[in-house]
């Protein structure tokens, strides 16, 4: 970047007075050099200011800041900025700090990826470095990955990791949540072994002392029993003697639902809780509130709007070709949550598509579950609506748009049991999310889903192939021919 000019502030030019040998009369000792060598001054107003914590280096750097409101930091290297910064906080020149975080997030990215704990230390040790830190919250909410590849991940505060690993929507396998934890404790603790083999009790009691926070929130029941047993197994010393055996336990016939719904941590949602989710599986399995479900699914969230946009075409480029997902809408400037279960595929091409076990629903708010209207497919070749411009859709709740503005709308209930609002008013989405069932389905279900996906494929080849015979005709030329089998989707 070239110099940058600050003189709505500093609007003299005192770059000749700082160079001028002449006269002083305040001297700066900066650790134990005294920025001073000049030979006159005037008896007896002399000031003397120590600043003991900064080097003589950056503050010749900032005393070039305050004299000509000018700095090049392409003269600096990255950790020579991070020390100009802290030093213009301890100055408090406001400006100065706003313009350096802004140059380090525009043009330091990597930098600052590879050096997360430093940034995140610095930043949250400073009120005043507000853009760094909304930088780390970003970073630990949407790329944790380049957080736990940081050169100096295990440096990370404890306090740090743990805000990192108990966020809902963070996204990395939970396994490989586990493997990180389990190397931030090793390094914290160099004596050990690499491997835990070789662990001797002593050994083995450091590492749970310096886990031990981290293990409330390691989600162990996603995991499969081939990563219990190769990633978890060979560490169980170090997690708790009740819920290590229920994991024993669990992981021996995983078929116990009891065991896993009873420790389970809470679905990654914004909108909905446990308990919503616990009910809209009754209803996928067709069973009453009050009935006990033996087939709990899994919800893997999928796509959020704050996240990843709520665009339409972004929305289908997450969601199409998926089968069995929960939409779920929070209505904005309301406690209003809407959903839908589609246990067909998403597309953006087929416009109607044919379900007897869709539904749409309603809750009047997080806090209120028993407050709610279910409302089942009745025309079931019009229960799901498919189209590019479209976010998901089941006719009696469409989200049109980008949602966030006055398009999305529950109506049209004839095609469904009942409306599932009390107003066909059009409204705004504040978040939306969608969830795939990933556990929890019969053979049939996914039978039934692949055959689904064939059947969209040959569809969309005949729409493609009529086009073609469109455009054929209009400009008279052969239509092409398409081989079926070996037609991509």
């Amino acid at each position: 970047m070239d110099d940058s000019t600050f003189l709505p502030k500093l609007s003299q030019n005192l770059l000749e007075i700082l160079k001028d040998n002449e006269y002083y009369d305040i001297t700066i000792e900066v650790v134990r050099r005294i920025l001073s060598t000049n030979k006159k001054r005037i008896d007896g107003i002399l000031t003397h200011i120590k600043l003991p914590n900064i080097s003589p280096e950056i503050f010749q750097i900032i005393l070039r800041y305050i004299y000509g409101g000018r700095l090049s930091l392409n003269e600096y290297d990255t950790l020579s900025i991070i020390k100009i910064l802290i030093v213009a906080n301890e100055l408090g020149l406001q400006e100065l700090i706003t313009y350096l975080q802004s140059f380090l997030i525009k043009n330091k990215e990597n930098w600052v990826n590879q050096n997360f704990n430093l940034i995140y230390q610095t930043s949250f040790n400073n009120d005043s470095f507000l853009k760094l830190q909304n930088i780390c919250i970003e970073l630990m909410s949407k790329e944790p990955e380049k957080i736990f590849n940081s050169i100096d991940f295990d440096s990370i505060s404890e306090k740090c990791l743990i805000t990192l690993i108990k966020q809902d929507d963070i996204q990395l396998d939970d396994i490989q949540i586990w493997e990180r934890v389990v190397k931030w404790g090793i390094a914290q603790n160099p004596e050990l072994p690499s491997d835990p083999l070789n662990y001797s009790k002593y050994d083995f009691n450091i590492l749970k002392n310096t886990l031990q926070q981290f293990i409330p929130f390691i989600k162990f029941y996603n995991l499969s029993s081939e990563e219990f047993l190769n990633n978890v197994y060979p560490y169980k010393k170090i997690i708790p003697k009740e819920l290590r055996e229920d994991l024993i336990k669990y992981f021996l016939n995983p078929n116990n639902q009891s065991i896993k719904n009873l420790n389970s941590k809470s679905i990654n949602s914004r909108i909905i809780t446990t308990q919503h989710a616990e009910l809209i599986s009754k209803w996928i399995n067709r069973l009453e509130a009050t009935d006990e479900i033996k087939n709990s699914y899994e919800f893997k969230l999928i796509l959020r709007g704050s996240r990843d946009g709520f665009s339409p075409s972004k929305f289908h480029e997450i969601c199409d070709n998926r089968f069995h997902t929960v939409s779920i809408i929070k209505v904005k400037d309301s406690d209003e949550i809407l959903g839908g279960y589609n246990p067909t595929i998403w597309d953006s091409f087929s416009e109607y598509s044919d379900t007897e076990d869709s539904f749409i629903f309603s809750f009047k708010g997080k806090d209120n579950i028993e407050n709610y209207i279910l409302s089942r497919v009745e025309t079931k070749n019009l229960a799901i609506f498919n189209l590019s411009n479209y976010g998901p859709s089941f006719n009696g709740l469409v989200l049109y748009g980008d949602n966030h503005y006055n398009e999305s709308y529950c109506k049209d209930p004839s095609y469904y049991e009942k409306p599932i609002r009390e107003t066909v008013d059009r409204f705004s989405v504040e978040e939306y999310e969608i969830f795939q069932i990933t556990k929890g389905l019969s053979k049939k279900d996914k039978n039934d889903a692949q055959k689904e996906l064939e059947r969209r494929k040959l569809l969309k080849l005949q729409k493609e192939l009529k086009w073609q015979e469109r455009l054929c005709t209009v400009f008279e030329e052969e239509v092409p021919k398409i081989n079926e089998k070996t037609w991509s989707f």
